[in-house]
């Protein structure tokens, strides 16, 4: 997996996930500072309608019109079916620019719609939205990736590797392998801490960190390091945990502040970053 992200809360947060070529939200800046990357980008998926994370599509859609590449290649966009602030906002952007020299498709979804992404190789994935709670009215989404893979039948695993050869020559490699689905990746959205059920057995975990000090946050919209902690403590499979859209007010304190949280992880096989407040992040 590859990342770039940026993320300030309340400023701005994109999320370039480059194996897929997705960007998740379209906070400003993502157009100057991915630059010639934005002409790859194949999908726009979005959270949910605050300015902080659609404020550069603008930008986004315009630098795509004067791509020298192909522009027979659709721009979709994947946004939270009846959100209105996203809808009225894409439309602006079309009706102001009639000559687009690229289809741009909007694509509304449901909760547990599933989106295709891709095949290659021995597996299939897509793309599955999932409610998280904002801001009161506010139609907001998290998304998981979703990889289907194949894995030796149970009965199958004590043979040897010449037994299986033999089995795979003789009935072909379906006889001896199952699909199986894994969660390679969830994206939170802006939400309040997501509840192990969600989160349990994804590879990779973005999650939205504001305050890493409970104490400074007002009103129940968005979510807390402690409380992110707890709930991947007691989660299963998680491997990658990346925490961003953290507030500015932490910026030169982040380390101090979360030491004694993260220290509550170190028993698991679990690598965690953080994602500084006007600092690109590239994994």
């Amino acid at each position: 997996m590859e990342f770039k992200i940026y993320s300030k809360a309340l400023y701005s947060t994109w999320i370039l996930f480059r194996p897929e070529r997705l960007l998740f939200d379209a906070g400003e800046s993502v157009s100057s500072v991915l630059g010639n990357s934005v002409y790859a980008i194949r999908d726009v998926i979005l959270t949910h309608g605050h300015v902080d994370h659609i404020a550069g599509l603008w930008g986004l859609i315009n630098t795509r019109n004067v791509a020298m590449g192909d522009r027979k290649k659709p721009l979709r966009i994947i946004f939270p079916r009846g959100n209105r602030a996203i809808k009225a906002y894409l439309d602006f952007i079309i009706g102001m620019n009639p000559r687009l020299r690229y289809e741009i498709v909007l694509y509304p979804v449901d909760p547990g719609e599933k989106l295709f992404l891709r095949t290659a190789g021995n597996f299939k994935r897509w793309l599955v939205p999932f409610r998280v709670k904002h801001t009161p009215g506010e139609i907001s989404y998290g998304y998981h990736i979703i990889e289907e893979r194949k894995k030796l039948k149970a009965e199958f695993r004590s043979l040897s590797s010449e037994a299986i050869v033999a089995l795979v020559k003789k009935h072909g490699r379906e006889y001896i392998t199952e699909n199986f689905t894994k969660k390679i990746l969830t994206v939170s959205g802006d939400s309040y801490a997501l509840p192990p059920e969600i989160i349990e057995d994804s590879e990779t975990l973005l999650h939205e960190c504001t305050f890493l000090n409970g104490k400074d946050r007002k009103n129940q919209n968005h979510s807390t390091l402690e409380e992110i902690v707890e709930n991947v403590r007691v989660s299963k499979g998680i491997k990658r945990l990346i925490l961003y859209h953290i507030s500015g007010r932490y910026s030169t304190r982040i380390k101090r502040l979360s030491k004694a949280f993260i220290e509550k992880l170190e028993d698991r096989e679990l690598k965690i970053y953080f994602v500084y407040p006007e600092k690109l992040f590239v994994l």
